[in-house]
């Protein structure tokens, strides 16, 4: 199983480029099963759960030819109904199979993702909407068997909390069902907005993309597309705390500024020099940074995904800080790995208490989920001596050549193959 050796101590300096949203593209790439015609995908990011996804649409008959950072896509004309275990138990994401195939097949068999390690994430909104658009639900053999036979029907839908993936399967089902689907308290997300972009594109009729209300006018049909992914926020927020815990000066290019405002601001209050451009961020260290106190939120609020590599910063920092998690519960995973390195951090319930210490010692940590893999690779990068991260196949879901872009940097980062 492959290692991260880390050779912590040194300032990184340098321009990265940003790849495109993982987040983005999986819910595009499953509008793909929405039409008949070629599209045409750019800006995405090779990762692990492209790849997994890539194989699910496959499976399910859709031809895809991958080439670099550009997928392109193809009909069968014929698709499978059925999701079948060993293909979503891989990605949390596969979930989004329904929404496009219950669209055009008017059933749809997905095997139960079951929980993950930052908490259960039930699928129960997801389902409680489809039953709004006129969907037969059952639950056979661990199997999740929707059914509507006369199609989804549009339906006003109020979710009980703005979920990210309930709002995208809902988008991806109601732009070929008959009539008005208003959505209530959808997630904002630019993610959303990106999807409701592409779908746009493809003769849909979506309003109210990145507000809590989206408003969708069922069509007949849909068509092929052209679209670049947009860059992703968690990555480049990553790299940003990265240059301020090694006291570095990064240029981050290809970034959409406004994405990471609430987690500009918040470095930029610590002491942080941060200077943003149209598509570029520049990031220097210029003064010993203060602690800062974070809750995380759904959009725009301060992402849950960036909560571990804040963590790591914020245990580096002379003083006292807190973080309170109200987005995911079991999120506080890395906690005991940082213990190793020598932080000061206390658990109690949704809130973590951080002493500041003066400096973090190199040790052999485990990833335990993809963002706490990332913090654990940002205590490295600042520890002094020797880190090896061990189980860094989360890491390959969700970082777009992570050690390559760390090195280019300045980074002693390396990757080992056991």
């Amino acid at each position: 199983m492959d290692k991260i050796i880390i050779h912590g101590g040194k300032k990184l300096k340098g321009e990265v480029v940003i790849s495109g949203s993982k987040n983005s593209a999986l819910p595009i790439l499953f509008a793909t099963l929405l039409t008949d015609e070629p599209t045409t995908i750019t800006n995405v990011p090779s990762l692990v759960d492209i790849d997994t996804t890539i194989a699910f649409l496959n499976f399910i008959g859709k031809k895809i030819v991958k080439k670099g950072n550009t997928v392109k896509t193809y009909s069968s004309y014929k698709y499978k109904h059925i999701a079948p275990y060993d293909l979503v138990r891989k990605m949390r994401a596969s979930i989004l199979i329904m929404g496009p195939l219950l669209s055009r097949l008017k059933k749809v068999d997905v095997s139960l993702p079951g929980g993950c390690s930052i908490g259960a994430r039930p699928i129960d909104i997801h389902l409680d909407a489809f039953k709004k658009l006129g969907a037969e639900i059952s639950v056979e053999g661990g199997y999740v068997k929707t059914f509507a036979k006369d199609g989804l029907k549009g339906a006003k839908i109020d979710f009980r909390f703005q979920s990210v993936g309930a709002t995208e399967n809902i988008l991806l089902a109601a732009v070929l069902a008959k009539g008005k689907t208003t959505i209530i308290n959808a997630a904002c997300e630019p993610e959303i907005e990106d999807l409701a972009n592409v779908l746009n594109k493809m003769g849909a009729k979506v309003a109210g993309m990145g507000t809590k209300k989206i408003v969708i006018e069922g069509v007949d049909v849909l068509h092929g597309f052209k679209h670049e992914v947009i860059p992703d926020r968690i990555e480049a927020a990553t790299y940003i705390i990265a240059a301020a815990i090694t006291k570095g000066e990064v240029t981050l290019k290809k970034v959409v500024p406004r994405h990471l405002k609430v987690v500009n601001d918040k470095l930029k209050k610590s002491g942080l020099c941060i200077k943003e451009m149209e598509d570029t961020i520049s990031v220097k260290w210029v003064k010993n940074l203060k602690p800062q106190n974070v809750k995380t939120e759904v959009y725009p609020g301060f992402p849950t995904d960036v909560q571990a590599q804040w963590m790591v910063l914020m245990c580096l920092l002379s003083g006292k800080s807190q973080i309170e998690e109200l987005v995911f519960e079991n999120r506080f995973l890395p906690v005991a790995e940082l213990q190793r390195f020598g932080a000061d951090i206390t658990i109690n319930g949704k809130v973590v208490n951080i002493k500041g210490v003066e400096k973090f010692s190199g040790a052999p940590v485990m990833v335990s989920d993809l963002r706490a893999g990332a913090a654990l690779v940002l205590a490295g990068l600042a520890a002094e001596g020797k880190t090896v991260v061990s189980r860094i196949y989360h890491l390959d879901r969700g970082y777009d050549m992570l050690e390559e872009k760390l090195k280019k940097l300045g980074a002693g980062i390396r990757r080992i193959h056991n």
